[in-house]
């Protein structure tokens, strides 16, 4: 993403329902938005990140996926966010499978996981769509948060 996309940024990460199950506290300001994008380190530091999505037929930014690596449990998290105008469409469980393809096939990862609240089911099924198994529950930035995995396949 670009300081040009912080407008949908802000909207996408201060609406009230996408941020329902994401434990994180909404964006409270257009210019929180901006320095959010231009400040957001992972692809200097790690060389990767959350990529910004982009329905293909307008250009639009409809929310965002990609990887992200949490020093503080040195793992992978793979991730996903998008308006609830675009739920329910597969485009959650596309974005996933594409991450996970990248971070097993370009970046040779040994292993992915996922963060979930459990209350998010619909997160939960894209997650088991792409073939993440539950294999414990973890305490994140102070919630409670199941954590699903996957390696790469042989």
């Amino acid at each position: 993403m670009t300081p040009a996309d912080a407008d949908a940024f802000y909207a996408l990460n201060s609406h009230p329902d996408v941020m329902r199950y994401t434990g994180e506290p909404p964006i409270a300001s257009l210019d929180e938005a901006r320095a959010a994008i231009e400040n957001y380190p992972d692809f200097d530091t790690v060389g990767y990140g959350r990529w910004g999505c982009v329905l293909k037929s307008s250009g639009e930014l409809i929310g965002f996926s990609g990887l992200k690596y949490l020093d503080d449990l040195d793992e992978v998290d793979v991730g996903f966010r998008f308006f609830p105008e675009y739920w329910g469409k597969g485009l959650g469980t596309e974005a996933c499978a594409a991450s996970l393809a990248f971070g097993f096939d370009t970046l040779k990862l040994p292993r992915i996981i996922g963060l979930v609240l459990p209350e998010n089911a619909a997160s939960i099924r894209v997650l088991e769509k792409c073939g993440m198994r539950s294999d414990g529950v973890v305490t994140y930035d102070g919630d409670e948060a199941l954590r699903y995995s996957l390696t790469p396949p042989r």
